[in-house]
């Protein structure tokens, strides 16, 4: 997404954090039963409204490998590419993803692995290791205070990290699947994607 893009997103962010400002200090001020709000009150109310609207994850690209699985060539090893849109602190530690492939609904937890991409390939890293089909991890890109392998926070809008998931073997996709992944961050907007594996003619592809 281009510096504009960001930019029209990032101010319609803000202009619904006013609005919803306003709307709730309206409704305690005309709620006698609300008891005194203070300055603090309504300083804190603001911090949170706008940690809720602009915690948000962009997704920057997405990918997959192909292996040979029973015969078939089918989607194992799955890459989501996320960044923050504005600079503030978000805990993916918190974060939860479900996949949904129309039959089966899992829910994945973050077990706490996660490491920078150093001189490895994406998809042969050795974090793979310790990730199962219960869980995902994180493999950092860009993060200049490595604050993403240190304390699991992604900081900056410049911070990159893939989310990296191994599907079970009955979630494998093969020519024309698709899976609905969606990414619950423990406070501020939900992501939701849908991925359609493409044909194999690579063994590492892109979604569209």
């Amino acid at each position: 997404m281009g510096s504009i893009g960001i930019t029209g997103i990032t101010t319609v962010i803000i202009l619904i954090s006013m609005m919803l400002i306003g709307v709730t200090i309206g409704a305690i001020i005309s709620d006698g039963t609300s008891g005194p709000t203070t300055v603090g009150d309504i300083n804190q109310m603001t911090n949170e409204v706008i940690d809720e609207i602009s915690t948000y994850l962009q997704i920057k690209d997405q990918m997959g490998k192909y292996y040979n699985i029973n015969g078939e060539k089918r989607i194992q090893k799955i890459g989501i590419l996320i960044s923050p849109l504005v600079s503030q602190d978000i805990d993916v530690s918190q974060l939860s993803i479900q996949l949904c492939d129309g039959e089966t609904v899992k829910i994945l937890a973050y077990e706490g692995f996660t490491e920078s991409i150093e001189s490895n390939c994406l998809f042969e890293h050795p974090i793979w290791n310790n990730i199962t089909n219960h869980s995902f991890g994180f493999i950092s890109i860009h993060d200049k205070d490595k604050s993403l392998v240190d304390y699991d926070i992604i900081n900056e809008n410049t911070d990159m990290a893939f989310v990296i998931i191994r599907l079970s073997e009955d979630m494998t996709m093969t020519k024309g699947d698709k899976l609905i992944l969606t990414l619950f961050p423990s406070s501020g907007i939900t992501r939701t994607i849908v991925i359609e594996a493409p044909l194999p003619m690579r063994t590492i592809v892109t979604f569209e």
